[in-house]
This record gives C-alpha cells, structure tokens and sequence, in this order.
C-alpha cells in the first residue's frame, strides 16, 4: 500500500480548509486550534513538496496542485462516506436537515411544519436553503428543487410534488387605481424583479399576447422572492408568483390577481433524496407526510 496513505489525517484538515477558504473556520469545524491546522498543512506541503494554499486577503486559496488535489480528495472522501452511509443506518428519531428554495420555505414549508413535529417529535427538522441539487454527500437529507432538471442522472431519487402556472399580482389598492382590463396596462406599473431562473415577466408578456421591450418599462430590481412581496403589498408594482406561495396573501386581502392569464409550463417542484443515506427512515417519513399535506392542502 502506498505509504502515503499515511497523510490522511492531514488530508481531512486540507479539504475542510479548502472547502471553507480559511483555516480558522477548518479548525472550528474540526475542533483542533488554528495552529495545529496550519502547522499540519504546512507538514503535508513539505512532504509532497509543493504548495497547496496561498493568502489572498483574508482568504487562503488553492494553488493550482492545490486544486488538482483537492478534486481527488473530494471523490475518495465522498466514496468512503457512501460506504459508511451503506452499512449505517440510523434510526428514525434524530435530526433531518431539509433544504428548500427560500420562498417555498417561508410561504409553504415553515406555516405547515407544525404538523411534522406534531407527528414525529423526535423528528426535529433544520431547513435551510437550496444550494446545489446533487445533495450526495453534503449535509442535505431531503432537499426540494425547484426546476426542470433531472437529479435521477446522479443516483438520486426524485418525485414530482406539483407543478404551477405563473400569474401576476398586485396590491388591492393598485388594482382598484389602474382598473385593470387589459394585461398592457401592466406595462404602465412598475414590475418586481427578482431574477428567477424559472420565469420572467418577458415570458409572461409573450404568452398574455403583449409586446413589451424592456428598456420602455420601469423596473424594480430585488435579490429574493420576499423582498419582492412585500414591495408589492406596500403597493409598489406588480410581481409574478405561483398561487401556493400567494395564498395567504389574497386570503389576507394583501394580493390580488389582476389577470388570470398563467404562465405554463411555470414552476415544477420536486422532492429529491439519496436512496443510499443513512437517515432513509427520516427521510421516508418526511416524504410520506409532505406527500400528505400537499393531497390536503390546509
């Protein structure tokens, strides 16, 4: 066996360091002090003589042997993990980590989690948003993707929960001052942005039969679905959404639908995880009930 397998613990604070770009963060995440990380990289660098880190501000970043390394690292970690995870299985009471687009989250998710724990209290769940959709050795559980892509290609599983149209809404008071008959006039309010990948108000344009150039259109520009939301209830434009992540809105009177002209196909979503985790009981249980509450919507 090659001798150099003897670096392995080495390796482990290299890739945390590498994943986190510092190596403060790698020896909080791995409890040991920075020192001991900084004077285990530097051992692991002179036995393989070469550099793997440089400092770039506060940051420290791979070199390009750094780079090379660290790819391999990653897939002899992940290999070993899956291995672990094989001829582990946990059982059903423990944490399940849930990762979903930040709007489902806090429109549909969080108002209805009650339920869960309610049902499995030893269940507890963390959500947290939606970062890539190959969940296969990361610390996701179940994530909900939003999005057309095939995650079945990695090895994972994947089931369609629903799919909506896209429609335009706007505040009670702006309706009533436009007295909108005419998906145009839409043109003469100003329209949310928050830079779905899924949808654009271009598209919606398309499909009501309106011909719209951007530049001849005020725009509000936001990073998230929410900071788009409220604008719009504050009575500041119109925004594009889905009618589960509105709903409560329109119940409330804050929203209304000036057009029931729906983009299709709009947004498809789905429930992703790894046949091959550890946590399969978990991961079951939350499936079966999110399958439940979206048969019975509250």
């Amino acid at each position: 066996m090659d001798n150099r397998l003897r670096y392995l613990s080495a390796l482990r604070f290299f890739e945390s360091a590498s994943r986190h770009k510092s190596y403060s963060k790698a020896a909080e995440e791995l409890c040991v002090t920075q020192a001991a990380i900084s004077q285990k990289l530097r051992q692991l660098e002179d036995r393989l003589g070469c550099k793997l880190f440089i400092r770039r501000g506060r940051e420290m970043h791979l070199t390009d042997k750094g780079q090379i390394l660290q790819s391999h690292v990653n897939d002899g970690f992940k290999n070993i993990i899956t291995g672990l995870n094989r001829i582990q299985n946990e059982p059903l009471e423990g944490v399940l980590n849930v990762s979903a687009p930040r709007s489902f989250s806090t429109r549909w998710l969080m108002p209805r989690l009650w339920k869960f724990t309610m049902e499995f209290p030893y269940v507890p769940i963390r959500v947290q948003t939606v970062k890539e959709i190959d969940i296969r050795h990361t610390e996701t559980d179940v994530l909900i993707w939003q999005g057309d892509e095939n995650a079945e290609d990695l090895g994972l599983e994947q089931e369609t929960l629903f799919e909506e149209n896209i429609y335009p809404y706007c505040s009670p008071q702006l309706a009533e001052s436009m007295t909108f008959d005419s998906p145009e006039q839409l043109l003469n309010c100003w329209l949310i942005d928050f830079h779905s990948a899924s949808f654009s108000w271009e598209q919606w344009f398309v499909h009501a039969n309106v011909s719209a150039k951007r530049e001849g259109i005020q725009w509000m520009e936001v990073s998230t679905f929410d900071m788009a939301i409220n604008a719009v209830v504050a009575g500041h434009g119109a925004c594009l959404a889905t009618e589960s992540i509105s709903a409560d809105f329109v119940e409330r009177g804050l929203l209304v639908k000036p057009f029931n002209i729906g983009l299709s196909p709009g947004i498809r979503y789905s429930v992703i995880s790894d046949p091959s985790s550890s946590r399969a009981l978990r991961v079951k249980a939350f499936k079966s009930w999110l399958l439940k509450e979206l048969s019975f919507p509250s």
